[in-house]
């Protein structure tokens, strides 16, 4: 049976019996009725029926229309629900459709063309609900689908770009002069260049699926594993490290030596050629609430008309050193994950400094 052929099914609950019989001779003919007289039937109707539309009285002894439809909204929130009801409790409607739990209400005594118009339109919004719950959830599992895949063939990518440098390194051994030199420098570095794209990518999938875990955080032995990890990128830069921690500093430790790896790499890598004295300065501020860190460097800085866009995916600011354009994304995608903030001023020609601020999630008495 197709979306067409499907009878729209209609609970209604009504303390009254004459109520009760009423409705359902006056729709049967169109709908698929269910009619009861109390809130446990009508419970046991929701989990027995997909229910597309819910008409209560609001007058009722023991719960009243409003009520019932608090009750049932967690537990069924996809029925679209109409209540029938006297000027009297106008107020009482107005603040449950306000609320969300009614969709419209009908004065009682209901006119069948006003109760058939609200029924088929409140039919049409619970298929659109439905529609658009189904195609999130295709996103979601496509969405998922496609990280697993990238996620794999950048796992299985990395292995025979391993292999193709290690064969690299034994072909420049043998001392290979002339253009067959240069042929190998080039190879080399588009490998280099491949392999950290895909470097990139496993580490904003793990940015991405991993569960947060809080550790605490030695910010000198982070600064240094970094500084240890960019340093021989250019092995001419001065680091300057000053942390200042009285207090502990707790946060998600992987997602948090991404950020910085990839901004001290950046700070290493755009370093001016004329530069006499390159260096990149850390920084560590922590207290009970927070952590101010801050990376700058003296190198080639960004323009001004670039900072609202460098954090964006594949944005390269200068075409220096053929970045990747997806590190700051990652940063970015990081610091969210762990409620930080970050802020980048920069100067073109002289430097870039990026300061974050990070909360602690230390469980302080």
């Amino acid at each position: 049976m197709n979306a067409s052929e499907v009878r729209i099914r209609v609970l209604y609950i009504d303390d009254e019996q004459h109520n009760l019989q009423a409705f359902f001779a006056g729709f049967r003919r169109k709908y698929e009725i269910y009619t009861v007289d109390n809130v446990t039937d009508g419970m046991h109707i929701l989990n027995e029926k997909e229910i597309h539309v819910i008409v209560a009285d609001q007058r009722m002894p023991k719960t009243t229309g409003v009520e019932f439809f608090h009750i049932i909204r967690k537990a069924h929130p996809e029925p679209i629900r109409i209540l029938l009801t006297g000027y009297a409790d106008l107020e009482v409607v107005i603040d449950s459709i306000n609320k969300g739990e009614v969709f419209r209400y009908i004065k009682k005594p209901w006119d069948d063309h006003e109760l058939t118009t609200a029924i088929q339109n409140a039919y049409e919004l619970y298929q659109t609900r439905k529609q658009l719950k189904n195609k999130i959830e295709e996103l979601e599992k496509t969405n998922d689908e496609l990280n697993r895949f990238v996620y794999s063939l950048s796992h299985d990518l990395r292995s025979p770009l391993a292999n193709i440098l290690g064969i690299l390194n034994l072909a420049q051994m043998q001392e290979p002069t002339g253009e067959i030199s240069l042929y190998l420098d080039m190879i080399e570095s588009c490998v280099t260049k491949m392999d950290s794209f895909i470097h990139k990518t496993i580490e904003y999938y793990k940015g991405i699926r991993l569960d947060d875990i809080t550790e605490e955080i030695d910010f000198e032995k982070m600064f240094s594993d970094s500084i240890e990890l960019c340093h021989m990128q250019n092995p001419q830069i001065a680091f300057e490290k000053t942390v200042y921690q009285p207090v502990p500093f707790c946060s998600d430790a992987f997602r948090l030596s991404v950020i910085l790896n990839n901004l001290v790499s950046n700070a290493v890598k755009y370093q001016r050629m004329d530069e006499k004295h390159p260096k990149v300065v850390l920084k560590a501020d922590v207290t009970e609430k927070e952590a101010v860190i801050l990376i700058e460097d003296n190198g080639v800085g960004i323009i001004e008309d670039h900072l609202n866009k460098i954090f964006q995916i594949f944005f390269r600011s200068t075409d220096f050193k053929n970045g990747l354009g997806i590190g700051l994304y990652i940063v970015k995608e990081a610091l969210t994950r762990i409620g930080g903030e970050i802020y980048v001023k920069s100067e073109f020609g002289k430097g870039t400094a990026f300061t974050m601020i990070i909360p602690n999630r230390s469980k302080q008495p």
